[in-house]
């Protein structure tokens, strides 16, 4: 077996049904393993005082080097030499790490990546469920009957517990990847089936509310509604949006990447309508700007829309709408008039269609059209 160098623990072809092992014959007891995955990880191998063989991981090829891990792995075996047991060691004590620590380690190395309502949510979850739950336990006594007792707690509100599980399943996937614990105690845990919202507003309901909006076209926030309304926007977007995303002469709003869902740069194309909104808007923005809807505070958008919306609903005698319900309403009433569902996909920003499927059931069109046509061929034949 030749030494461990960084061209021999590259060229090291997987075995995709078994795990393969390689020493180096210069250092004694420091390997690669080599998952069918194609993942390798650097480790040492040794007995301990009581003759017990152990293994103890040093790290991830790609995470670390051939060398650094030669150099880890000569620190770890001169513990060894000296009466240690680094393997051990590390066991007592990620043994005492909490789920509370768990939980501050996942919002410190994991939270800068999601999107700022998406972290929100996540520390209310950990803030009222899980760690009144959870947080004292150690996450290495966590059990699998643990996380389903408290799944189960949720089940009447069946969103909020999916979205606890997803929360707590990445949290012990973390754990596992910094060797806290072995398995994630989530796994293969199944949620509850929800219910997708189906609230949308028909033409009487949008002509009502429509008349509310104009009667208040002196307030900002009543065209902040309009505005969703006619683009089928989301309300971040609209909010965080600023006027060098809009090309008002074609008539195109390019969103970034930063303020959509899927995290890809949008082209929506906008009708007359909506130029006719922005350019009121427009003409009433303080001088020097930058967003479409500006806040009272000066360099930053409006941001507390909710007080104007509910006095709005009850102006417009409308019930239990939200204001993410324009949006199921933009689509809703375009797939009813008759435009296929790749084309409103593609207007709303949908990557994957069956997020869209969602209002197939209005494109029934052609199949009135097509159950119509046998009736009328069947009703000949009777006659006959």
């Amino acid at each position: 077996m030749p030494k461990l160098t960084k061209r021999f623990v590259e060229s090291i072809a997987p075995n995709p049904e078994k795990t393969l092992k390689h020493w180096d014959t210069e250092l004694k007891g420091f390997g690669i393993v080599v998952l069918p995955s194609g993942r390798r990880t650097y480790c040492i191998q040794y007995r301990n005082q009581d003759r017990i063989l152990k293994r103890f991981k040093i790290g991830v090829h790609g995470q670390i080097t051939t060398e650094q891990a030669r150099d880890l792995a000569k620190q770890k075996l001169g513990q060894v030499a000296h009466g240690q047991d680094p393997a051990s060691q590390k066991k007592q004590i990620t043994t005492f790490i909490s789920v509370e620590e768990l939980a501050k380690n996942y919002i410190d190395r994991h939270g800068y990546k999601k999107r700022p309502k998406s972290l929100k949510g996540d520390l209310n979850i950990l803030k009222n469920i899980i760690l009144p739950a959870l947080g004292r336990l150690k996450v290495s006594q966590v059990t699998r009957r643990d996380v389903e007792t408290l799944h189960k707690n949720l089940q009447e509100t069946p969103y909020q517990a999916n979205r606890t599980l997803a929360l707590l399943s990445k949290m012990f996937s973390l754990a596992v990847s910094w060797e806290w614990i072995e398995d994630n105690p989530v796994k293969g845990i199944e949620k509850y089936q929800e219910e997708k919202r189906d609230r949308w507003l028909n033409q009487e309901e949008l002509d009502r509310l429509w008349e509310v909006l104009e009667r208040h076209s002196d307030r900002m926030t009543a065209y902040v509604f309009k505005f969703l309304i006619l683009t089928g926007a989301r309300k971040g977007e609209a909010l965080g949006a600023t006027w060098g995303q809009f090309d008002l002469e074609k008539r195109v709003w390019t969103k970034p990447s930063h303020l959509t869902k899927q995290k890809k740069k949008e082209h929506l194309p906008l009708s007359e309508k909506t130029i006719e909104i922005l350019q009121i808007v427009k003409k009433r923005t303080p001088k020097g700007s930058v967003y479409v809807f500006p806040g009272r505070i000066e360099g930053e958008p409006l941001k507390e829309i909710k007080t104007f919306w509910k006095m709005a609903l009850k102006e417009a005698k409308l019930e239990n709408i939200r204001i993410h319900d324009l949006r199921h309403t933009h689509a809703s009433h375009l797939v009813s008039s008759g435009l296929s569902l790749s084309i409103v996909g593609k207007l709303l920003g949908h990557t994957q269609a069956s997020t869209t499927q969602r209002y197939a059931h209005l494109a029934d069109a052609p199949l009135r059209q097509a159950a119509e046509l046998f009736s009328h061929k069947l009703g000949k034949k009777i006659e006959e």
